[in-house]
């Protein structure tokens, strides 16, 4: 298509705020992109939303936009347990799609979507796409080229903390600042593994390759959290353990807990080999050499994606540069590595490790994708 990708934005809360909204309305890529519409079913959101980011049109109900938007394509925001009932209402509208993280929470579910859009000629990109990043590809051409002697085994991983309750969208009075948190803390798609991990993981497999078998326990510690004064029961798995085999006798450790860290950075995995071992970005403790290097360290990570300039040194990012990425995918044809394919593979490791914690059975995968070549 010749003519700007008309986006509508699915969930006026935090991401949608920051990753889409605060992003899309700088309108830098207006060629490309156009902020068409808005959707939130917080009454009242979505109508605030449209007015402070200039946005032509705003509902309160999906199938709304859908039908009355004047829209392409949606990027979707919601709490992850909708992701998969939303996407097919817009696939089964024509609607490309850009899936904030994670896509869905099963592998079923991930398997119908695909299915759906091949069907109906709908692309999706999701994120995080991690191997957008060059450290990423270059860390990749590294375990490739035997730097890091036989590789052993890696490590990924998040601990929650309370960073959802400190983020600045949520201390204020108005519509657009005190957006709740709570649907974090409970299933399905609440907990770190769906929420953070999730971004280790896609580098960890970018790297890697597809994983052969999970195994893991799990469970939940905190059991109430408080916002606000006011205080939230909590049922999902809030400390995972994860041991992920990928063939060879080489092994990841995967962690998403309530609390904690052990890498560096829980979307740059550590890598360890017979040689010497990565962690962050050095090699062997000494920085190693990758595309926007010096760049990245004055300006933070996000300044070495694509579509980044200046004007976008707010934070999330990351999100806006998969909504390009479906927007160049949609325009122009141009491939992305923010595949659903790859999301579904995430995916079947996340459904795989609850299993495995549930049942103490070791785990065999059946999905594969094609990673991104090294750099």
């Amino acid at each position: 298509m010749s003519e700007p990708v008309r986006i509508g934005v699915l969930g006026a809360g935090s991401i949608g705020i920051r990753g889409a909204l605060a992003h899309l309305s700088i309108g830098d890529y207006a060629d490309r992109v156009t902020l068409a519409a808005v959707c939130d079913a917080v009454p009242g959101r979505a109508a605030a939303a449209a007015e402070k980011y200039g946005v032509p049109q705003s509902f309160e109900d999906f199938d709304s936009m859908l039908r009355l938007g004047d829209i392409d394509a949606v990027t979707i925001g919601t709490p992850i347990g909708l992701h998969y009932e939303q996407g097919v209402q817009a696939i089964e509208a024509g609607k490309h799609i850009h899936f904030n993280k994670t896509m869905t929470t099963t592998i079923a579910d991930a398997d119908d979507l695909i299915e759906r859009a091949a069907a109906r000629g709908v692309h999706l990109v999701v994120s995080p796409g991690q191997m957008h990043r060059p450290h990423l590809r270059r860390i990749r051409r590294m375990v490739e080229d035997g730097s890091l002697g036989r590789l052993v085994w890696a490590a990924t991983g998040a601990g929650f903390g309370v960073y959802h309750e400190k983020e600045g969208v949520r201390q204020g009075n108005d519509i657009l600042s005190n957006i709740n948190p709570a649907w974090y803390w409970r299933k399905p798609g609440g907990g770190p593994v769906y929420d953070m991990t999730v971004y280790g993981l896609h580098a960890l497999t970018g790297v890697l390759g597809p994983v052969r078998r999970v195994t893991a326990v799990s469970g939940t510690v905190v059991k109430q959290r408080e916002f606000r004064g006011e205080l939230f029961d909590c049922d999902c798995d809030d400390n995972t353990l994860i041991l992920v085999d990928f063939g060879g006798a080489l092994f990841g450790f995967v962690y998403g807990t309530a609390a904690g860290n052990v890498v560096h950075s829980f979307g740059s995995p550590s890598f360890f080999g017979t040689a010497g071992s990565i962690v962050g970005e050095t090699l062997n403790g000494q920085p190693f050499d990758y595309p926007g290097r010096e760049r990245a360290a004055v300006d933070g990570m996000n300044a070495i994606l694509p579509h980044y300039n200046e004007r976008h040194s707010t934070e999330e990012f990351h999100v806006f540069e998969d909504i390009m990425q479906l927007v160049e995918l949609v325009r122009d044809g141009k491939p992305t590595v923010s595949t659903a394919e790859h999301a579904r593979h995430v995916i079947e490791i996340i459904e795989a490790a609850y299993l495995a914690a549930e049942t103490g059975q070791t785990q065999e995968l059946r999905t594969t994708f094609t990673p991104a070549p090294g750099a």
